[in-house]
């Protein structure tokens, strides 16, 4: 992806931020500071200091990491601060509304110990392509003897070189924020939308060498902005539920009857996995059941049970529908679980064999991702 050109701006420099990256500073550090910049409407006069940067980046990072359950590296620093906070906050809080209010607050009160250490480091490494002329003969290895360096030079050189901000002090000891220049402001509130893409593109590049087997990680980076509705799959099920064979279906986890009335689609697999509403992957329970699932994996003995109900659905479905209809609600399941026709998906041994091939590898993957196994309905 390429940035904006801008007369009297390096945007070869800013081209260059991800060139050297080991884990996931940079990116979660200047997607922060530019969502800041955003929400202060683009102020150039205002300080950003480092504990208010320290609570974005833990934010920008949150739903990646603790949410979604994406590996950030074995060493990596967010990742950990992240895990260390007893964060008292509801995953379902202002989920899909791309609010992170209510998140920053939880972060705040967690007071994270030593999060200021996170500002030791990235905020000098991130403008070294902007002063590579005048970091000549500063060993950018020795990490002391560079952070030392770097805000006087950055400060001696803001209105020559122009880099994107200046420290608030010439001394690393006392520097407790970053202050914009303001021809990388104008530049910034111009093309924000063009700049937090390219930035957004280079992490989904990173997360990808470290999640490779990870279903729908370009979804998984932020906050969902909208969750797609289930209204197609709800009246696939709604459909089923009112044949005069609906009645006797019942609910795998609790074993309650299923009601036509009243009932949740279960993501068989945690939608915080697999980022979709796939059918293949929707059945119908209580309320109360659905919620009480959360975002778990279930227990490996109702895989028979969900397989066994999808069957019934799908047994349903295929007398109740035209040839048409069926063959568009089932494409998904054909295509995921690989089976060759519709034939085979009116036939339990075959769609049992198809599940088990797919569904067992991901359970595996999103147990050895974080995803709280082995869930057991408990009235």
């Amino acid at each position: 992806m390429s940035l904006p050109e801008a007369r009297g701006l390096n945007i070869g420099a800013l081209a260059g931020l991800f060139r050297n990256v080991t884990n996931s500073y940079k990116f979660v550090f200047f997607l922060a500071i530019l969502d800041l910049l955003k929400r202060h409407g683009f102020d150039a006069t205002r300080p950003y200091p480092y504990a208010e940067i320290t609570i974005e980046m833990l934010a920008t990072a949150w739903f990646a990491h603790s949410f979604f359950k994406l590996s950030f590296g074995a060493q990596d620093t967010i990742a950990k601060k992240l895990d260390a906070l007893d964060l008292d906050y509801l995953t379902h809080a202002n989920l899909f509304a791309n609010d992170r209010r209510a998140l920053r607050a939880a972060l705040q009160a967690s007071d994270p110990k030593d999060s200021g250490r996170l500002m030791d480091f990235v905020p000098y490494r991130l403008l070294i392509p902007f002063l590579e002329p005048q970091l000549r003969g500063v060993d950018k290895a020795a990490w002391t003897i560079f952070e030392k360096a770097m805000p006087a030079i950055a400060n001696a050189h803001y209105a020559t070189a122009r880099p994107l901000y200046r420290f608030d002090n010439d001394d690393y000891r006392h520097c407790s924020g970053i202050l914009w220049h303001p021809d990388w402001v104008a530049y910034l509130k111009e093309h924000y939308a063009i700049v937090h893409g390219w930035a957004a593109w280079h992490w989904l590049g990173y997360m990808q060498k470290r999640n490779p087997t990870t279903p729908g990680l370009a979804n998984k980076l932020f906050p969902p902005v909208k969750r797609d509705a289930l209204t197609r799959q709800t009246k696939y099920w709604r459909t089923i539920l009112q044949h005069p064979d609906g009645p006797a279906l019942r609910c795998i986890y609790s074993g309650e009857p299923l009601s036509v009335e009243r009932f949740a689609l279960d993501h068989y697999l945690p939608w915080s996995f697999v980022a979709h509403n796939q059918i293949w992957n929707l059945i119908p329970a209580p309320p109360g059941v659905n919620s009480s699932k959360s975002n778990h994996l279930p227990s490996e003995h109702y895989f028979q049970g969900f397989v066994a109900l999808q069957h019934q659905g799908l047994l349903i479905a295929s007398r109740i529908l035209t040839a048409g209809q069926f063959a568009k609600q089932t494409e998904d399941y054909l295509a995921d679980l690989h089976l060759p026709s519709s034939a085979a998906l009116l036939d339990l041994e075959q769609l049992s064999r198809a599940y088990a091939q797919n569904i067992g590898p991901l359970l595996t993957l999103a147990t050895n991702q974080g995803f709280t196994s082995d869930w057991q309905y408990a009235r």
